[in-house]
């Protein structure tokens, strides 16, 4: 299996390290030794039919190149893969360059694997009837929680289960704030220690309030519950009205602020909301915490079921992409 990578941020070095250290096994269990091909940025590129070697570090230009020859690269690039591993920056109002790249892999009859929300976000249902259309694997693991496998979860193992809403937290930055107010800080002494450890960016504004939680709940509604959202359909707030008094009365009322992203079936089709919300100590959402992430399905065949993990990291994210990789190789074997 030939990989072509495009975009080569924390996931697409996470993604290369865990394949770089599990070939071995890959190779004795599965019988699947994948050669990376390209990995393509917009500063350059590097390509190699016969693979490029990961035992060395990686290291591509920073010269910018121009919008052209980008495109040259690209079409190159996904021309001689298998596969395309579509890891740029996420913009969920337009997809951003994801969206194109995942169209033109799709239509070049190219599997495709991506960490991206925003093709997902903004196009769901048109990338994954033309991946139908043309016979090939459609993966996004990554784009929810991470490495823990919650769209798995809900597209595979609950198939058959009937799930009438997803209900969580999916954001880990907004999670940590909390648990860190919850232990005497300030929201923004908080936002400042996630900032430090790397839990939040420098410009905050997609996780506190409430984008990141929007896209992925989106994601959640539109894969598992058969809706047509877009990000400006979700309800959607923030954390940063969340003062010290409120932490302190909640825990009085033995209850947790937690931000609570919900995708539900109503009269009209499917329903999403992000928001702060109080949960009471008797839901197994209360004691999640740091920047651990949980989603509990109800299902009409068995009732609640609740998953827990990391839901953010380089490392996480990048092992959901090398499972989706897994999948698509299994795929093409069965």
């Amino acid at each position: 299996m030939k990989i072509a990578m495009i975009g080569f941020g924390n996931v697409g070095r996470g993604f290369l390290e865990l394949l770089a250290a599990r070939r071995e096994t890959l190779l004795t269990d599965e019988g699947f030794a994948p050669k990376v091909t390209a990995i393509v940025t917009r500063h350059g590129a590097l390509m190699n039919t016969d693979g490029i070697d990961l035992t060395r570090p990686i290291e591509l230009s920073q010269s910018p190149i121009s919008e052209d020859v980008a495109a040259n690269i690209v079409d190159a690039a996904i021309a001689g893969a298998d596969v395309l591993v579509e890891l740029t920056p996420t913009n969920v109002q337009t997809g951003g360059a994801g969206l194109a790249h995942c169209r033109a892999a799709l239509n070049a009859g190219k599997h495709v694997v991506t960490a991206n929300k925003g093709p997902l976000v903004v196009a769901y249902r048109e990338l994954a009837a033309l991946a139908k259309e043309k016979g090939v694997q459609f993966r996004f693991e990554g784009t929810v929680m991470g490495g823990t496998p919650s769209i798995a979860l809900g597209l595979e193992t609950l198939a058959t289960a009937g799930v009438r809403s997803v209900r969580g937290i999916v954001n880990g930055t907004t999670n940590f704030i909390l648990t860190q107010m919850e232990a005497g800080k300030t929201y923004a002494e908080a936002l400042k220690q996630a900032q430090e450890l790397g839990y939040a960016e420098a410009d905050p504004t997609a996780d506190v309030e409430g984008w990141d939680a929007a896209a992925k709940v989106v994601i959640l509604a539109n894969t598992l519950m058969g809706g047509d959202l877009r990000i400006n359909d979700v309800h959607r707030e923030g954390i940063a009205q969340i003062t010290p008094d409120m932490i302190a009365e909640a825990n009085v009322a033995g209850k947790r602020w937690k931000l609570i992203a919900e995708a539900k079936r109503d009269g009209m089709g499917v329903a999403a909301s992000v928001r702060p919300t109080l949960v009471p100590l008797t839901d197994s959402l209360a004691f999640v915490g740091g920047g651990m992430n949980a989603l509990t399905y109800e299902t009409e065949a068995i009732g609640p079921v609740t998953l827990i993990g990391a839901g953010a990291g380089g490392k996480a994210t990048g092992f959901a992409v090398l499972t989706d990789v897994l999948k698509v190789w299994r795929g093409i074997q069965a």
